[in-house]
């Protein structure tokens, strides 16, 4: 529920704060150089930036309202705060505080997000607002993602101005990315519709804490969606991330019932979410509900923010889950974060030859024909040529 009347912006500050470990070595900060008519707003503003209703909510007594975006439902009193510190209410409407309001923003290769399985060796114009709606003890960019829009740097950025970045740059596909896209969703969803109406498409990097209704309306927009799978039990997620195994389980289900590409990333954190008893159940979970050919990148954590008394995960471990996956018989499980590994590469299902060589974020070869293995012409599921 929003209202809907016509603003004009005003030039971009330029302004960044650093992104943390997965920002590290990202290209040069891009700030957009012209503004437009934006996305539609109330009228209301924050200081220089505008306030926009929220979409998913609904009115309570006493001016409170109950948040119907994620799985926390958070009922909030007048002039107070849903969880994620960036959803205020203001005298029984409920505004998200970050519409054009970015605080990070980059052209990244589209294997940094990562996707392995989509349009590779492209870029994205990749941005971010403040917020997220769990706490990771091991988020690697928690300067901006457990932070309030006030506490630090933001640029105005309107969804006009994304697009353009992303037109001039010949990047094909903008990323929501860094911090968590659904509590920033009103800014993703104007920017993802305007975007495909321009030729460019759109991808979410989420943990996938977001109810289904909201979820369906915005994969009409999307290309694809990559989710962080914490782990594979409720005492993780609670313990360590601050949410709940079930609802991300359920986005993955309706992911795949809406046709959505979509690849799974495990950060593997020694000791926590690493037995064999947890990866056997995961994947096995993935290959019945999800089917065999939803690629799974276990990545290589690093201690950061609340967990720096853990070693980084050996690779043997890494190794170790890949192998648990392709057993279980998941055809594309890869091993993320050891730049140079031989499981950064993609093998056909079919004759088990490499058709896409990569190191680190560089495509070194691809053999791929028209989707499918150069050599014996097995299909390779994935997203490789843009269709909106």
């Amino acid at each position: 529920m929003r209202s809907r009347a016509v603003s004009r912006r005003g030039f971009l500050k330029a302004g960044l704060t650093a992104v943390g470990a997965a920002c590290m070595g990202c290209p040069d900060v891009l700030a957009a150089s012209e503004s437009a008519a934006g996305a539609l707003v109330t009228g209301e503003s924050d200081g220089e930036f505008p306030l926009y209703e929220a979409m998913y909510y609904k009115k309570l007594e006493d001016s409170r309202v109950e948040c119907e975006l994620c799985p926390r439902a958070c009922q909030v009193a007048d002039l107070e705060r849903g969880y994620c510190g960036v959803r205020e209410n203001r005298g029984g409407k409920y505004h998200t505080l970050v519409h054009s309001r970015a605080c990070a923003f980059h052209v990244d290769p589209i294997e940094k997000k990562p996707f392995f399985h989509y349009l590779p060796g492209t870029n994205a114009v990749s941005v971010a607002a403040a917020g997220c709606n769990v706490e990771c003890r091991f988020c690697q960019n928690w300067q901006i993602s457990q932070f309030r829009p006030e506490q630090i740097d933001n640029m105005k950025l309107t969804p006009r101005d994304i697009i353009g970045r992303a037109q001039r740059t010949s990047s094909p596909t903008i990323a929501y990315t860094y911090t968590e896209p659904v509590v920033f969703y009103e800014f993703m969803y104007d920017t993802a519709t305007a975007a495909r109406q321009d030729g460019v498409s759109s991808v979410m990097v989420s943990n996938g804490y977001i109810k289904e209704e909201p979820l369906i309306e915005l994969c009409k927009h999307l290309s694809a969606v990559k989710i962080d799978l914490k782990g594979f039990t409720e005492t993780f997620y609670k313990e360590t991330c601050s949410g709940e195994l079930k609802p991300v389980l359920e986005t993955l289900v309706t992911l795949k019932e809406q046709g959505m590409w979509f690849e799974l990333v495990v950060l593997i954190v020694p000791t926590l979410n690493d037995s064999r008893k947890e990866l056997s159940e995961m994947t096995a979970w993935v290959y019945k509900e999800l089917g065999p050919d939803v690629p799974i990148h276990f990545s290589r954590f690093h201690p950061t923010y609340k967990i720096k008394n853990l070693p980084p995960t050996p690779v043997r471990t890494l190794e170790t889950a890949r192998k648990i996956a392709m057993d279980a018989g998941l055809n594309y499980a890869y091993v993320g974060n050891v730049p140079g590994h031989p499981g950064e590469k993609t093998f056909c299902p079919g004759c088990k030859e490499v058709v896409i060589e990569r190191v680190g974020y560089t495509i070194v070869r691809n053999t791929m024909k028209d989707g499918k293995c150069g050599d014996c012409e097995h299909p390779i599921a994935g997203v490789w040529e843009l269709n909106l």
